[in-house]
């Protein structure tokens, strides 16, 4: 991707690096027993050849399909409007994937500051099922797992022990809410699914093996 001067994988286990090897891509090992996905990046920019970086982000493993144009949202939240931490939502659509907890729901405040993080069906319509119209719109929203940090907020981050609601939700961002780091969420219009269970692993690569014989077609023409 072109929107960034470094690109490196953090891995974490002996055959993500052998691929990354046999592929040519940039790797470096990290603490397997690290807690989440941001103290591995923080790890990885903690070494001098990247101790100049005052942004950094983190495209997460199970985000295989992220779109520039998202990354771009959560970078210029940081870079332009001054959040510590940018991220992205897009509308939930369906009833299911409201009700499953594989999927993270963000509530978001007017300023876009992301207030709670949850796998529970937040926010709560008291009045009955939200209908498909409103699964489609704000504020009925799902979080999509990628973060661009501020290296200062990387940092605080990190240095903190997990939280109480990290431990109970399993979500390594509600370790920053509860610490006060301020977590701008900018919304897109759509957005594909993450990895989360054995079938989205089956979804995802049909979908990457269709797109790379689309490519491999064009490449011919």
């Amino acid at each position: 991707m072109r929107i960034f001067d470094r690109l490196v994988v953090a891995a974490d286990a002996q055959e993500v690096r052998a691929l990354c090897d046999s592929l040519g891509a940039p790797v470096v090992m990290t603490d397997p027993d690290l807690a989440s996905g941001t103290d591995r990046v923080a790890q990885v920019v903690e070494r001098p050849e990247f101790r100049d970086f005052s942004l950094v982000v983190n495209i997460q493993g199970d985000e295989p399909l992220v779109e520039e144009s998202h990354l771009q949202e959560a970078i210029a939240l940081v870079r332009d409007r001054d959040w510590d931490v940018g991220t992205c939502a897009a509308p939930l659509r369906t009833a299911e994937a409201r009700r499953d907890p594989a999927v993270v729901k963000v509530a978001r405040a007017r300023s876009g500051r992301a207030l709670y993080f949850s796998r529970a069906e937040i926010p709560f319509k008291r009045d009955g099922e939200p209908t498909l119209d409103e699964l489609g719109r704000p504020p009925f929203l799902r979080h999509i797992g990628i973060y661009a940090y501020r290296r200062e907020a990387l940092e605080r981050w990190v240095s903190s022990s997990p939280s109480a609601l990290e431990q109970l939700e399993r979500l390594e961002q509600l370790r920053a809410l509860e610490d006060g780091i301020r977590i701008g969420v900018a919304i897109v219009g759509e957005a594909a699914a993450g990895v989360d269970t054995p079938a989205d692993v089956v979804r995802v690569e049909q979908i990457l093996s269709r797109e790379g014989g689309e490519l491999l077609m064009k490449d011919r023409t």
